[in-house]
């Protein structure tokens, strides 16, 4: 099944995000920790212009700690970019967030002359909880569903920083599929757009290349084996997905990998890692 999803809201989005940014000092994207590269929106690398920019790696607490350090190093090798780790609702990493924007843009946050500051990220990364933990109080709707936000808020921080909250944005051609399958194991991608065994197996194959170690663990096996589609039978046999006569309810057992997986149960896990010829020498 081909992933493509872009609901309508998200065409304005863009038109919004291109109207508002004239008046912006400085960008900040949220990415999923897990897959920076395919939470990342490239449309933002022609809106920005060449204004200060921040990719914070949100759910760090999710993601394998050595890929997250290692994109760290690589989108800072790019000028005007700072990328930092975090998890949106801790409080003092949202503090670190609002010391990194002053000194990017040190001769704002005055008083006439607010430091301006646009939040973007595409669907269920974690924007609108960043928000609420930046202001201090429940300002932005959250909800394990993507596509929350929809409009268009500012929000003054009333200490010199005004933020811009924009729709969750993403683009309208998902050519790398594989990046497409990335995005709806995270829960990124409205269910309705992807096939939930097939991202499943996809999901299984990607764990037993790099992590079959959190596999046996987390499922008690012995050995996690070549072949995603048994696996799958096997884990829904264990936690007993099954129908009438046995058989293995395959639809709810990719469901029960996949919200075990988003949530953390199979330990600090990242889908992807930069470039090997991109990344800076140690």
């Amino acid at each position: 099944m081909q992933i493509g999803w872009y609901p309508g809201h998200m065409k304005k989005a863009r038109e919004l995000i291109n109207d508002l940014i004239k008046n912006i000092d400085l960008v900040v994207e949220i990415l999923d920790a897990r897959l920076p590269q395919s939470s990342a929106n490239p449309v933002l690398q022609e809106l920005r212009g060449r204004r200060p920019f921040i990719r914070v790696l949100n759910k760090e607490d999710l993601a394998d700690p050595a890929a997250t350090k290692s994109w760290k190093n690589y989108f800072e090798q790019e000028e005007g970019v700072k990328a930092l780790p975090l998890t949106a609702r801790n409080r003092s990493a949202a503090a670190s967030l609002q010391k990194l924007c002053r000194k990017l843009v040190p001769k704002r946050g005055k008083p006439g002359r607010p430091l301006r500051v646009m939040i973007v990220g595409i669907p269920n990364v974690g924007k609108s909880t960043l928000i609420n933990t930046l202001a201090g109080k429940k300002i932005a709707r959250v909800g394990d569903k993507p596509a929350i936000t929809t409009c268009h808020q500012q929000i003054d921080l009333r200490n010199g920083i005004l933020l811009s909250d924009t729709p969750g944005l993403l683009w309208p051609n998902l050519e790398d599929q594989n990046g497409a399958q990335r995005l709806a194991v995270s829960g990124a991608i409205g269910e309705n757009a992807y096939d939930q065994v097939a991202t499943a197996l996809f999901a299984l194959n990607e764990l037993g290349r790099h992590y079959p170690q959190r596999l046996m663990d987390r499922y008690k096996l012995t050995d996690p084996g070549d072949d995603p589609a048994e696996l799958l039978n096997i884990i829904g046999s264990k936690r007993g997905c099954l129908v009438a006569g046995g058989e293995v309810d395959t639809r709810r057992a990719a469901e029960l990998l996949l919200r075990e997986l988003r949530g953390g149960k199979l330990g600090r896990i990242s889908l992807e890692t930069p470039p090997a010829s991109q990344q800076p020498d140690a």
